[in-house]
């Protein structure tokens, strides 16, 4: 079951982590993942699913705030930016983006399964 208001936080926090700290991104996820699984309260299967679902709708969201600036980008982009270089760019950035949300599903779950095991141990 999937405990929305961690999930939101988790995406909340992988947003900013890809954003602010993109050198530590693999340490930053881990860290966001194990938030994730602590805060759902749901084991460590509960801890897994909400951390990946976090992780892949911070993957989503960043996709689409991407698209968003590469379409709708001004005069720096040049000829590359606009709909011209989101139509030409598409196949090449839907491939990387599909293995970004597999890469943040299973770095996330991961630690949100620790995290949803300690959680649980903590209750009996």
């Amino acid at each position: 079951m999937t405990k929305w208001s961690a999930v939101i936080i988790g995406f909340i926090l992988t947003v900013m982590v890809r954003a602010f700290i993109p050198h530590y991104e693999f340490i930053g996820l881990l860290v966001v993942g194990f938030i994730v699984g602590y805060i759902a309260h749901s084991g460590t299967l509960g801890g897994l699913w909400n951390a990946a679902v976090a992780g892949a709708l911070g993957t989503i969201i960043t996709a689409i705030i991407f698209i968003f600036m590469a379409t709708f980008g001004g005069s720096l982009t040049g000829i590359f930016g606009g709909l011209v270089g989101f139509t030409v760019s598409g196949v090449a950035s839907l491939i990387e983006v599909v293995k970004q949300l597999i890469y943040y599903a299973i770095v996330m779950g991961i630690t949100g399964a620790a995290g949803g095991f300690f959680n649980s141990r903590n209750k009996e």
